[in-house]
């Protein structure tokens, strides 16, 4: 008889698991997801013919096996015409192969992302604090903070306190809430490990030297210095969409409306999964495995029979940041040094902008323009994606959609992006639990790891699922690896947890019969 996988979750994680359980063994996969869409925050909204991108996703990965992945659900686009623009082709299913443009916006001005030492950076900044950052980093260089204890301690061993006080510290504490000294370093570890002003100044010169090239092939890139990157025609959630097709005609079930309330355990391995539906009523699913990217905090409350009382404090104890995203529809932008020359809305060539302003709550900025042309129904607009960190409960939270649209716009105009009577539409998106946090209880999330792992049939992925501020590609190496897992009959998780945001995935051939046997982490 076929064995059944319940996935929670069809989000990157959750359908790649489904896929490839399907693609690999007689195993039934049924994916049980609370939203009416999937793709999680990979998905996409549309609002009126404009479509919104939550949070922003790179198609970019430096794992073969993922972007071979990919480029199988959607391939690429017919790239470039004679003077090497971007043309859009006929059909919808396909890659698109954008430019990547990140900068910082500070006093009120653009400063590069990661910092650099152009003559634009050295004119905004000015020579004493100029001055201030180079002292600072070669202090930094010789007497380094050892241990490094949290967050603050990371960034000021890599960029000095000069560097780390104008634009590393204020974002950071409007992502989280809390400030630096209080967040693990392992945050840093994972978003941006390995980035520093040198390696920023290295890769400055080599792209002067040689050019940025035409390939995708970035591996020896740090990921936040990538210059281009895969976007889908329609957003990160046509993506999802086409892979939840794919997992349907091949026999799996995806089923909405069901939030996940308790899995049922007996010695050692789960049994059944419990969900609620949108009326309250309770469905019980008996299962031989279970692949879960529901929240680990929720996970680990709602067992039963209960989790020991140390396991559910430190899983009580986890926090995460919400997110409210705003799309504004507006007429044009104001006119400044950014941009594009001649253009009639003054668009600006950015995928996304970190807002460094403190007298904004704004985070970041992203210009679906420039994401994908399709992401705006009409070109003579700019479509712009306004990215708020907030608590559940707190005060933007509460705020009406109306509201909060309107002090979106007040802000970008106060921030002289546009002009307030250019702004023609908004839409207010709330995505709860958005970013697993790196204080609380994390200090010691081995606990809940260890009691996780004991539960034989039980696979935690993804970013929510581990508890882990991963990106989409490596949610996705954990899920084959857990789908792998399942396959070959291990109850092990640790290459699982292996993987990390910014590991090189050297693809390691079988001696054997040459096959890709796995991302080597």
């Amino acid at each position: 008889m076929s064995r059944t996988v319940v996935i929670i979750g069809a989000g990157p994680a959750g359908l790649t698991a489904a896929l490839e359980l399907l693609r690999g063994s007689g195993m039934q996969p049924i994916v049980l997801e609370s939203l009416d869409d999937v793709g999680g925050i990979s998905r996409t909204i549309n609002h009126r013919g404009n479509r919104m991108d939550i949070g922003g996703h790179r198609f970019f990965s430096k794992s073969d096996w993922v972007m071979d992945w990919w480029r199988s659900i959607l391939p690429l686009a017919p790239e470039n015409t004679a003077d090497g623009m971007s043309v859009m082709p006929d059909g919808d299913r396909h890659f698109l192969v954008r430019p990547r443009l990140s900068r910082i916006y500070f006093l009120r001005k653009f400063f590069d992302y990661p910092i650099s030492l152009s003559v634009g950076t050295m004119r905004n900044l000015g020579v004493r604090r100029l001055a201030r950052i180079g002292f600072s980093y070669l202090y930094a260089s010789v007497f380094q903070r050892k241990p490094e204890r949290n967050l603050e301690d990371f960034f000021v061993n890599r960029f000095g306190g000069e560097l780390y006080r104008t634009f590393f510290r204020d974002y950071t504490e409007k992502v989280w809430g809390v400030p630096c000294g209080e967040i693990s370093p392992e945050w840093g570890a994972q978003r941006i490990k390995g980035l520093s002003i040198s390696k920023a100044i290295v890769h400055a010169l080599r792209k002067i030297l040689r050019g940025s090239g035409d390939g995708l092939a970035q591996k020896g890139i740090n990921t936040s210095l990538i210059e281009r990157f895969l976007y889908p025609k329609y957003g990160p959630g046509q993506m999802w969409q086409v892979v939840a097709e794919m997992v349907r005609e091949a026999g799996g079930e995806i089923r909405h409306g069901l939030t996940v309330t308790k899995l049922r355990h007996d010695t050692g391995r789960v049994v059944a999964v419990v969900a609620e539906d949108r009326e309250g009523r309770t469905i019980e699913l008996a299962c031989d495995f279970v692949i879960s990217t529901m929240p680990l905090r929720d996970l680990i409350l709602g067992l039963s029979p209960p989790a020991p009382e140390q396991v559910r404090r430190v899983a009580a104890g986890l926090c995460y940041r919400d997110f409210i995203t705003v799309g504004v529809l507006v007429r044009r932008l104001r006119p400044s040094r950014g941009s594009l020359a001649g253009h009639p809305t003054n668009l600006i060539p950015d995928t996304w902008v970190y807002i460094q302003e403190p007298d904004v709550r704004l985070g970041r900025l992203q210009i679906f323009n420039n994401w994908s042309p399709a992401m705006v129904s009409d070109s003579a607009t700019v479509w712009l994606g306004l990215e708020y960190f907030c608590q559940e409960g707190d005060d933007l939270w509460r705020l009406p959609d109306g509201e909060m649209g309107r002090f979106a716009i007040a802000e970008l105009a106060r921030i002289e992006l546009i002009d307030a009577a250019d702004a023609l539409d908004f839409r207010v998106v709330r995505v709860p639990k958005a970013y697993p946090a790196y204080f609380g209880t994390y200090d010691h999330f081995d606990v809940l790891r260890r009691y996780a792992d004991g539960i034989a049939n039980l696979f935690l992925v993804g970013r929510n699922g581990m508890h882990r501020y991963n990106n989409q590609d490596h949610s996705m190496l954990t899920a084959r690896l857990a789908v792998e897992a399942i396959v070959s009959g291990s109850s092990s998780k640790e290459g699982i947890w292996a993987v990390n945001v910014d590991d090189e995935y050297h693809e390691e051939k079988s001696a054997s019969d040459g096959r890709n046997t796995g991302p080597g982490v």
